[in-house]
């Protein structure tokens, strides 16, 4: 898509009802909300953090969104697709600073050149106690991107109708941080497999977009 013509459709985003976790939950592996009522308690003190869903024109101007791949680590996100963002720090005034500043970091788009146009809804992930609030961004401009090398593995750029494409979720096995392998909704973008909070999150903008579009 055009990325005109997706900036006209998407200043609509923020009269749009939020779809919220009947969209999430399309997404959800099996084994989500037993985990998350295994770990009410653990809730009350769970950390915060910020992930940005960035949009941008392509260098034929067409609409993209940026996704990273995490590096390969002692931890329950290593080696997984994700947002750029992070964790809420001291500098950090709100949690959408907190998005901005590590996609600043993570991908190297300045903070000063994103618009943030709309607050999704928030998702626990009971594995690492956080909870992520997601936001859609845009950038008028391609953006130069500059990966952070001791986090990120790889900067992946996907298409706008690549995520829109139904043909694109799948069912994939995958190996859990709970050492369980299971069956769990996915999306298939440029060859990664996307699952877990990531494709919750992107399950709610592509509804989102569907309804703009």
């Amino acid at each position: 898509m055009n990325f005109d013509q997706f900036l006209y459709a998407v200043s609509k985003i923020e009269n749009i009802p939020l779809p919220a976790e009947t969209s999430q939950f399309k997404m959800s592996p099996p084994f989500r909300l037993k985990l998350q009522e295994m770990q009410k308690d653990k809730i009350k003190q769970a950390k915060r953090a910020g992930v940005m869903a960035l949009f941008y024109p392509n260098f034929e101007n067409q609409t993209s969104l940026v996704l990273i791949l995490r590096k390969t680590y002692k931890g329950v996100h290593s080696a997984q697709v994700g947002f750029p963002g992070g964790k809420l720090e001291k500098q950090d005034a709100t949690i959408k600073d907190a998005a901005l500043r590590e996609t600043y970091e993570e991908v190297g788009v300045p903070v000063h050149s994103i618009e943030v146009l709309k607050e999704l809804t928030q998702v626990y992930i009971p594995p690492s106690n956080f909870f992520v609030q997601p936001y859609v961004g845009v950038t008028p401009k391609t953006p130069m991107f500059t990966k952070q090398d001791d986090e990120v593995e790889a900067i992946i750029e996907v298409a706008i109708n690549d995520l829109l494409d139904d043909a694109n979720v799948i069912t994939e096995r995958v190996s859990t941080s709970y050492k369980v392998d299971v069956d769990v909704p996915a999306f298939k973008l440029n060859n990664h497999v996307v699952w877990g909070a990531t494709a919750m999150m992107l399950s709610e903008i592509k509804d989102l977009l569907k309804e703009m579009l």
